[in-house]
Parts: C-alpha cells; sequence; structure tokens
C-alpha cells in the first residue's frame, strides 16, 4: 500500500519528463540534417570519409 502512494507524490512529473525527452528526440533529429544532402549524397560523403580514414590508418601502421 506505501509503494502506491509514493508513485501517487510523483505528480506530474512523468508527463513533463516525457515531453522533455520528445522535444530533446526532435532537436536531435533535426540537427542531423542540417547538410542538405540526400541519402545517396550524404552515403558517398560518408564512404570517401572512411577510405580516407582507413588510408590514413594504412599509412601510419606502415610507417611503425
Amino acid at each position: 500500500m506505501g509503494a502506491g502512494l509514493r508513485a501517487q507524490t510523483r505528480g506530474n512529473q512523468r508527463d513533463i519528463d516525457r515531453a522533455r525527452a520528445q522535444k530533446r528526440k526532435e532537436q536531435l533529429a533535426k540537427g542531423n540534417r542540417d547538410d542538405n544532402l540526400t541519402p545517396l549524397q550524404r552515403k558517398e560523403r560518408d564512404a570517401k570519409a572512411l577510405a580516407e580514414k582507413l588510408a590514413k590508418k594504412a599509412a601510419a601502421d606502415a610507417k611503425k
């Protein structure tokens, strides 16, 4: 019985937390698309960056 009473004392905090989480989620989703690229362009850009990163790592490993 005591646990039920404690849950009631929380009030609207759960609703406030849900609203804040939803707002945070929307901001993150919106922030990822500022580059105005199509999915294909984004994929090509990411593949190029990954290839450069791997080449740089391979060159560093070759020096060792």
